[in-house]
């Protein structure tokens, strides 16, 4: 679901040539949220996509927008999941094990996980997640000390 991405400050927007309309019906019968635009200019074959899929990966830094990942054809049909959109992001999943910049959000592994429609009533994860999070690593921990 989206607001898994969006609360960690990326969004997923999706971009085709397919006519407003067509795409409002489409959004419909599948229950999809996330932005979706109608393509009016030559972006698709700048970027490298052209008639076919591709995924690109901005961040903006001010009024600079830089474009820091892309991939397309065969190599982007793993995407979809939450953690396939974060992974290649610049901010990445913002947890503690990651390599980040200084200032660079981070938050403990597994710990700000939400439902979906939480996120904008309660910013806190709800302690189940921690909790269930807490016994996997647990039972790997002790299973490691096993082998």
């Amino acid at each position: 679901h989206v607001a898994h991405l969006n609360a960690r400050d990326t969004t997923l927007v999706f971009v085709s040539r397919a006519p407003q309309a067509d795409i409002a019906r489409l959004k419909a019968r599948m229950g999809w949220e996330m932005p979706w635009y109608t393509l009016t200019d030559s972006f698709d074959a700048d970027f490298g996509v052209d008639e076919w899929h591709g995924h690109n990966v901005f961040i903006c830094d001010g009024d600079r927008v830089f474009r820091t990942y892309f991939i397309n054809n065969r190599g982007d049909e793993q995407m979809g999941g939450t953690w396939n959109y974060l992974d290649i992001t610049p901010l990445g999943r913002q947890e503690v094990w990651e390599d980040s910049p200084e200032g660079y959000p981070q938050t403990p592994t597994y710990k700000w996980w939400n439902w979906h429609d939480s996120y904008a009533a309660d910013p806190a994860a709800d302690k189940k997640w921690a909790e269930v999070s807490d016994a996997g690593e647990a039972a790997f921990r002790e299973a490691s000390t096993k082998q």
